[in-house]
């Protein structure tokens, strides 16, 4: 296991090609390699690992976004006055997409020139692309905007839900999408006929989603165990209960981390511990078992070997999980 102090709050971990990355509130990106770039002037708000592999891509409260790499870094867009509150990124087609108050900002990560702006009536809160790296959907009031990723002038399909969405995601399939809510509960959309789904039972907030294990199962935190919803068939987890694993009295969960061609679930605690799981199997093997400040980042490589994490008073971590 590798560790770091670091002076400033960890807001966003992820693993490139080349091992961890942390995002920092001091609006610099630091690499387990050693190398660090001042990418922000102010705090790095969100964070997603650039569509070729290398380096992180991060949106800050100066309303810029940038690429930072272990050579360097490059300001891909600006949005004067606004926060960059989300960002992803679609290695499939190279997109980056960016959540700007009201405005969805997409960008080609191999062509510079390329820029869509859209317009949305209320402040986006998280985005995502679709598995094929086409559509773009937002969390936003009143349910979920999707957009075609390149088009320029469009409307974008509203799936309409009362409420405040905080977070969104697309089932592997493409065949639902889900949002988490300020009000502790999920609701999604099966897209092929817009039914809507209400998950709800969740004491505190859902703060991310994590697909794993093909596609079949969807994690969430915001429960004193990782909550698990089954994607199985055509009606996914509608008319089903969700399941549980981790179950502590004495802590919830506060961050999951997961791949969707692994069975593997990673979950970091409030109480400071990290824990990594199968679902199928028996007991949970805590990666940190110490306990301490709450974890504030957490991922998982794409092979599943790996998991970086980070508490609020700075400390991270990278550990290898086994096969």
């Amino acid at each position: 296991m590798s560790r770091w102090s670091f002076d400033a709050q960890v807001t966003a971990a992820d693993l490139d090609a080349g091992g961890a990355v942390f995002a920092l509130g001091d609006g610099s990106v630091r690499f387990a390699s050693g190398e660090r770039q001042d990418a922000h002037d102010g705090a790095v708000l969100s964070a997603a690992v650039h569509p070729s592999g290398d380096g992180l891509v991060t949106g800050g409260d100066d309303g810029r976004i940038v690429w930072s790499r272990r050579d360097g870094t490059e300001v891909l867009a600006e949005v004067p006055g606004r926060w960059i509150d989300s960002v992803a990124t679609a290695p499939e087609t190279g997109l980056i997409a960016a959540a700007a108050g009201r405005s969805l900002v997409v960008l080609d990560a191999a062509d510079r020139a390329f820029r869509r702006d859209h317009a949305a009536e209320r402040t986006l809160a998280a985005v995502a692309f679709d598995p094929k790296g086409r559509r773009v959907a937002a969390a936003t009031y009143g349910g979920a905007l999707v957009w075609f990723a390149r088009i320029a002038e469009q409307r974008p399909t509203l799936y309409k839900w009362g409420g405040s969405h905080t977070a969104v995601a697309w089932s592997p399939d493409g065949a639902f999408l889900i949002t988490a809510m300020q009000d502790n509960q999920l609701h999604g959309w099966r897209l092929k006929d817009v039914r809507d789904m209400r998950m709800g039972g969740y004491p505190s907030k859902i703060r991310n989603m994590a697909f794993l294990s093909k596609g079949q199962l969807l994690a969430t935190p915001g429960a004193q165990g990782a909550v698990l919803w089954p994607f199985v068939g055509a009606n996914g987890p509608m008319g089903r209960e969700a399941t549980e694993i981790g179950f502590d009295q004495s802590a919830m969960v506060a961050l999951v981390a997961a791949r969707p061609a692994h069975g593997r679930l990673v979950a970091g605690l409030d109480d400071g511990r990290v824990w990594v799981a199968d679902p199928t199997a028996q007991g949970l093997d805590f990666v940190r078992a110490d306990k301490g400040a709450a974890i504030t980042a957490l991922a998982l490589s794409p092979d599943g070997r790996q998991v970086a994490w980070a508490d609020e008073d700075g400390e991270a971590a990278v550990a290898e999980v086994g096969q």
